[in-house]
């Protein structure tokens, strides 16, 4: 009997792609305003994928229903990146991209507040740790304060919750991964727009196109860059849903993410971590641990039971 490892690959590839894209993004927040980078996160890729789709076979959504679908993740994306990325220009990529990997534990949640479907007693244990885990993060010389970047830090994963409750539902359409992913880029490109319009003058604006057109800069090719790991996160990870059952049967490999994080981080940062930040961090992973293989745990040990 053999075992398919493609979904294993696939999610791999996607997990180490997205860890890519978060060390870019921390280089590239100080150059470039966070409404503007998350304009171009979406865009440059939405055409990316256009030109890859109309290579291949072009197509568009066919219901409403599905635009609906694309829409809302199209939306939670969006929102999740602009909270990401003010999160990751204030805290370490680390801090940073655990804040954003607590997205599962809220998924239960949402669930609750869309399908009205019951919230796991171990998911509300999990929910006060993470909660802990932030209070930790949150201190300093001075006391503790929830500061502003650590809640924003946890809305993009409440936003990254909804991207992947939406991902699991249009993955199972009949349009392909480079199809799905160019038009939810699009929309999200044209939902950020406005931000961008209203956020920047004309001169700002030409200043910034200046800087993306200076061939001396490296800030096109770190763009490309980050387009092309967006890309592949987002293609190699609807790959990986379409082979499976159920979702949840990748849920353990996203965590990977926090693996790839923490090399760039003390590859790349000088950052140290006081003790209870790593305590908190630790705190986080903890519930993110347990909120994915403790289901599991109980199932295999009410069987022995049985």
């Amino acid at each position: 009997m053999t075992t398919d490892l493609r979904p294993l690959f696939f999610m791999l590839a996607s997990t180490f792609s997205l860890s890519v894209n978060g060390l870019v993004s921390k280089l590239l927040s100080d150059q470039i305003s966070i409404e503007m980078l998350s304009f171009l996160r979406f865009s440059i890729p939405a055409v990316l994928l256009m030109w890859l789709m109309s290579l291949t076979q072009w197509a568009v959504p066919d219901s409403k229903k599905l635009w609906q679908s694309l829409g809302i993740r199209a939306f939670c994306v969006a929102a999740a990146q602009l909270c990401f990325l003010f999160s990751l220009s204030h805290l370490s990529l680390v801090e940073t991209v655990v804040l954003f990997s607590t997205g599962p534990l809220f998924i239960p949640v949402l669930e609750k507040l869309l399908f009205h479907t019951r919230i796991p007693p171990m998911t509300v244990m999990n929910l006060m740790i993470t909660f802990l885990g932030v209070v930790l993060m949150a201190g300093n010389a001075g006391g503790f304060a929830l500061r502003p970047e650590l809640i924003i830090g946890v809305a993009a994963g409440v936003f990254n919750a909804g991207s992947q409750v939406s991902l699991y539902r249009v993955s199972k359409g009949s349009m392909s991964a480079f199809g799905l992913n160019a038009w939810c880029f699009t929309l999200a490109s044209l939902m950020l727009l406005p931000l961008v319009l209203l956020t920047h003058s004309t001169d700002r604006l030409a200043a910034s196109w200046q800087q993306l057109t200076d061939l001396q800069s490296l800030l096109l090719p770190s763009l490309l860059l980050l387009a092309v790991c967006i890309v592949n996160t987002q293609v190699f990870r609807v790959k990986a849903y379409r082979l499976v059952e159920s979702g949840s049967s990748l849920a353990p490999l996203i965590l990977t993410n926090l693996l790839f994080a923490f090399i760039w981080q003390i590859s790349f940062f000088e950052q140290t971590l006081v003790w209870n930040k790593v305590v908190g961090v630790s705190l986080i992973v903890l519930a993110t641990l347990f909120n994915t293989f403790g289901p599991v745990w109980f199932r295999q040990r009410q069987a022995r039971l049985g």
